[in-house]
């Protein structure tokens, strides 16, 4: 079996790997590291391949063997120098960084590295973050910590400061439809649109998954055609079906997201882009429309969306803000 086929992940995630396999051969490994990647980006994967290196008997070119005791104890995950940390509850607690500390200044561990892993490390409450960053600053012998977080920002800028930060690539779009319509049984139009809304597969799927999302979906492109017939008809629309629909800001601002992908596609259909469509089932209709809008109109219509996303934040009637919206998207066509 081949390096790659064991650990995928090389391949999707090459730069984060050979920054990471580059310390190890230069015998410059950090005393921690920050592997930051959206869900779905291979951040156990990442940490797994270079927990596996750090301690492998017989790296070969800083890939680790995979065969060796302690490369089989990593993947079994029973290495006594290697320890987990997980969110206990809605946090990780202090006590859970004490704990992990005690241990690893304990002597019963085997001579080498000690590596430790916090899963979810966004979610250290404030003393376990304390508690954490008096161990960065002075840890005990050969210690290594790999914190995996989805969203870097959120932890404290005294701890990032003191970690290597490894940021992971999202996967790309087009896996993870396959990935939603293979594993999860989502039609391949359902899983395209959702991966525009949000880069992750779990999120992809969650949203998909929900009766609201299809209703939306659905609402939006009946807006579209509503407004490409007249006026009147877009007001219309607005009034009796998109407000129960789009009831929350959150909810408004996933409609204007889905009706800014509708319009894109629309633009990349005429410039003959159409190839990753957030809406693929939709294609013969964008091709009618691209006939009859101008680039002018299409990018009236963008500009005005993004208007309204950002007038949506400043707390400005909802109603009367999509009304504002088709006036905008109708009023360049008498002007053209």
């Amino acid at each position: 079996m081949g390096m790659n086929s064991e650990f995928p992940v090389m391949d999707t995630q090459k730069a984060a790997i050979g920054g990471l396999r580059a310390a190890f051969a230069s015998s410059r490994v950090a005393h921690a590291y920050l592997i930051d990647g959206i869900k779905g980006s291979g951040k156990e994967a990442v940490a797994l391949f270079f927990t596996r290196l750090l301690l492998c008997l017989n790296p070969h070119d800083a890939v680790p063997c995979g065969q060796c005791r302690n490369c089989r104890r990593v993947g079994e995950g029973n290495h006594p120098n290697v320890s987990d940390i997980h969110p206990d509850g809605q946090d990780i607690k202090k006590g859970q960084i004490a704990d992990l500390i005690y241990r690893l200044n304990k002597t019963g561990l085997e001579d080498g590295r000690k590596i430790y892993l916090i899963h979810e490390a966004d979610r250290m409450n404030t003393a376990a973050a304390n508690t954490l960053l008096k161990f960065l600053e002075e840890p005990e012998g050969e210690v290594t910590a790999l914190l995996l977080t989805d969203t870097g920002s959120a932890i404290l800028p005294t701890i990032r400061s003191r970690c290597l930060e490894v940021h992971l690539q999202p996967p790309p779009r087009e896996q993870i439809i396959e990935r939603l319509v293979e594993e999860n049984g989502l039609t391949r139009s359902m899983a395209s649109t959702a991966t525009m809304v949000t880069a992750g597969p779990e999120e992809a799927m969650e949203l998909a998954g929900g009766e609201q999302f299809g209703q939306a979906r659905k609402t939006v492109l009946k807006l579209v055609e509503a407004s490409e017939k007249n006026i009147q008809e877009a007001l219309l629309f607005i009034g009796t079906d998109w407000g129960p629909v789009f009831k929350e800001k959150e909810e408004t601002e996933l409609g204007l997201d889905l009706l800014l992908f509708a319009y894109r596609d629309i633009a990349a259909v005429k410039a003959g882009l159409g190839n990753a469509l957030a809406y693929p089932d939709q294609r013969e209709l964008w091709e009618q429309l691209a006939l009859r809008m101008t680039f002018g109109r299409l990018s009236t219509i963008l500009g005005a969306i993004l208007g309204a996303k950002r007038n949506l934040h400043s707390n400005m009637n909802r109603t009367l803000l999509m009304e504002q919206l088709v006036l905008n998207m109708q009023e360049v066509e008498h002007a053209l």
